[in-house]
């Protein structure tokens, strides 16, 4: 299985900006589709950004215009710019493929957004 190490979280302002990076236990990494995901309190898992393997994006229209996804395939790694956070963004962010594998889900990593 794909693993994935999730990284960048952390407390922030509202307003503020963090970003994420997940590093992929794979050299196919170019040719996947990558998602960033969140899992809120109480709340199911859901897709926020992702990225085909050519480079197009798309995202949930609660983080459209404030997050950015990117990805490094030299380094097999997917980043995720977010800006002008809002306490309703906290939640834990995962990545996976952009069709998740589900033995791939790493710990993810905590973005809480509070003043």
């Amino acid at each position: 299985q794909v693993q994935f190490v999730e990284s960048g979280g952390g407390l922030v302002q509202p307003g503020g900006s963090l970003r994420l990076s997940c590093a992929a236990s794979t050299r196919d990494f170019r040719f996947y589709g990558m998602g960033w995901y969140r899992q809120a309190p109480g709340k199911q898992r859901e897709l926020v950004a992702g990225v085909t393997s050519g480079g197009i994006t798309n995202y949930a229209d609660s983080v459209k215009g404030r997050f950015t996804i990117s990805r490094d395939n030299a380094k097999n790694t997917v980043y995720l710019q977010m800006n002008s956070l809002k306490p309703e963004d906290t939640a834990v962010y995962f990545c996976n493929f952009r069709v998740a594998s589900p033995g791939s889900w790493g710990q993810g990593t905590q973005v809480i957004v509070s003043s």
